[in-house]
């Protein structure tokens, strides 16, 4: 078996658009990614896909980043902001997962520290299990707490959710209970529309812990990054920190640019189902792999000038070119909460005051609003136990001489 890696951003896009090339990234990871739709290929995918995107009808990513998150956020934040500190890789899993866990189909019925925490937990093992591939520790020893998690996800949290929504499809059947009253999220899709015999008890547990680990997991570690990558913009160009508080949408847009230079994966990687020729000409036999190099690709200076390696909100951005470049994917795997996450790359009319932002920049926002900034008596360390470049702590205070008021 031969294994390959491209960075030619022409090469990269043809391969995540191309049918005979399967998801193999999250092989390492089976013990929580084994068919769930991120892996699932071909008519299975397409199935999946169809079924649960019932979900995310129009304007719903819109309804959970004003209407939802919003709340969220301000429930979630209340005890840092009293504190008058944070550790932000906590505060941003804190508060996407709780975002996540709704439209996932969870429930928190106590609405305690404790339940949230204990979610924490849970949803931060799963994803350590779904981004195997990329630790740099003992592997089985990663996929046991992972296994043991499942086994607690399912009376602490699974099978209550569950139970709830039989009984309230059951009474939507029965004519007692109208069909606006139903919970909007996947977890009830599946339940109601989804084939028992694919859904086993272990694949639906499976497929619902993905969803609440992939959002809160990436949503988290950009929030970080964008955060860090804003403070450090600002701090050297004044001017554009005081743009950022009075133009969302240029704080959107360097938002967008942190996105760029900090892909959830930096790799995405792919097996030839059979014989195949990649768009540079590389000839792959089947099984053979091929990783994409998503953090070189994003950086190509044919692409985003000579200066791809580093933060510049002001670059051009070529017409047609996502300002975000491969971070969120792209073709029929590519993430299915680019707009929840990163908003709507806005037009030239865009109206401040209806555009689509995404739940990244609203909560960046949000913290420097309150005047966050790093604590210098408590430096921000990188993530241990993974090769991916992700911050592992990040303490910030709230200074009220940096607030907006």
């Amino acid at each position: 078996m031969n294994h390959e890696t491209i960075a030619d951003p022409r090469t990269i896009a043809e391969a995540l658009r191309d049918g005979n090339l399967a998801q193999a990234l999250y092989d390492e990871g089976a013990v929580i990614m084994e068919d769930v739709l991120l892996t699932l290929h071909g008519d299975a995918h397409r199935k999946r896909r169809l079924l649960e995107f019932g979900v995310f009808r129009r304007n719903f990513f819109k309804h959970y980043e004003t209407e939802i998150f919003v709340p969220t956020l301000e429930q979630s934040i209340a005890g840092d902001l009293a504190a008058g500190r944070a550790e932000l890789v906590d505060l941003s899993y804190r508060v996407t997962m709780n975002l996540t866990a709704d439209f996932a189909g969870i429930d928190r019925p106590e609405g305690t520290r404790e339940e949230t925490l204990n979610l924490l937990h849970l949803v931060e093992t799963f994803s350590q299990g779904a981004t195997l591939i990329h630790s740099t520790r003992d592997k089985d020893e990663v996929r046991g707490e992972v296994r043991a998690a499942l086994e607690r996800f399912d009376p602490l949290f699974l099978a209550p959710s569950v139970a709830r929504r039989r009984a309230l499809l059951a009474e939507v059947e029965a004519g007692i209970r109208p069909e606006e009253d139903l919970p909007r999220d996947v977890l009830t899709v599946i339940l109601r529309s989804g084939d028992p015999e694919e859904f086993t008890p272990d694949m639906l547990r499976r497929e619902v812990a993905f969803y609440l680990q992939a959002g809160a997991h990436s949503t988290a570690n950009s929030t970080v990054h964008a955060f860090h990558d804003l403070t450090e913009w600002g701090r050297a160009h004044p001017v554009d920190k005081a743009r950022m508080r009075s133009d969302p949408i240029f704080l959107q847009r360097c938002v967008h640019e942190s996105l760029r230079l900090h892909p959830a994966s930096p790799v995405s990687m792919r097996k030839a189902i059979c014989p195949h020729a990649l768009a540079n000409g590389h000839r792959m036999e089947e099984g053979d792999l091929v990783s994409l190099d998503l953090y070189r690709a994003n950086r190509d200076p044919a692409i985003f000038g000579a200066d791809a390696d580093s933060f510049n909100p002001h670059r051009t951005i070529p017409v047609g070119q996502n300002p975000f470049g491969f971070t969120f994917g792209i073709g029929t795997h590519s993430c299915l909460g680019r707009d929840l996450d990163g908003g709507v790359v806005p037009k030239a009319d865009a109206d401040p005051e209806t555009h689509q932002y995404g739940i990244v920049t609203r909560l960046v926002r949000r913290l420097m609003s309150e005047g966050a900034r790093p604590d210098p008596d408590d430096p921000a360390t990188e993530a241990a136990h993974t090769a991916r470049p992700n911050w592992g702590r990040y303490p910030v205070i709230f200074d009220p001489a940096e607030a907006w008021t």
